[in-house]
Order: structure tokens, then sequence, then C-alpha cells
């Protein structure tokens, strides 16, 4: 997939990604405290990245993108034990930056990084 231009994606942050971002997040957060709904809250957030910014993360289904990836056992053991609250906290530090002009960028960085925080997911953007 090919990126959207800049310009598309710093208006989508502008006008979209700063508020829909944390709505996102704290709604993959409900689901993940429950065991039934924890496979589609951690989808929401392995998609932070493109409601932040529209950013297009690559095909999983692509040889060189699955080789990155640690296996689902490590992923899940990572969560369990520290995936979930330090993502809480990686995500709630990263919100309060994004309501800064001075943190924006930091802010981004760290929402961009949020699916590898909580499960060791790469995302390929």
């Amino acid at each position: 997939m090919t990126q959207r231009s800049f310009w598309v994606r710093a208006l989508w942050f502008v006008f979209v990604g700063w508020w829909a971002t944390p709505v996102v997040v704290n709604t993959a957060w409900l689901l993940n405290a429950t065991v039934v709904l924890l496979p589609i809250g951690i989808k929401l957030i392995n998609l932070v990245p493109t409601v932040l910014t529209l950013a297009e993360p690559q095909s999983l289904s692509a040889p060189e993108s699955a080789r990155g990836q640690h296996s689902f056992a490590v992923r899940a053991i990572y969560f369990v034990f520290v995936g979930w609250w330090l993502s809480l906290l990686w995500a709630n530090v990263a919100s309060f930056l994004a309501i800064t002009i001075v943190g924006i960028p930091v802010a981004i960085w760290m929402l961009n990084r949020l699916p590898y925080v909580t499960s060791l997911y790469r995302f390929h953007g």
C-alpha cells in the first residue's frame, strides 16, 4: 500500500486524529477488560497509527513483514505480564503530549509504537 501525502495525513491529524485516537485507545481498553472481546481490543490498538495519522500498515501476509513478528505465544505472554499496563500508561502520556504544541512529535512517535508496546506487534507503516 502507498502512504497518503504528508498534507492529507497532517490535515487528518489536526481535524480527526488527535481526538479520535484517545477514543479508540479507551474503547480498546474497555474491550481488553473482557476475555471475549480482547481480540477486538488488540486489533483496535494495532490500528492506532492509522487512526492517528492515516499511516497504512503493510500486509501481514507479506513474507517480509511476517518474518519480523514475534510468535503469538511470546506476544501473548508479554501482553499478560507487561503489555496491558505499560501500553495504558504509554498511551496516556502520549495523549497528554499530543495536546501540547511542543509534544506533538513525541506523541506521534509514541502512538505509532503503541502496538509494539502493547503486544510486541510490529506495525510496518
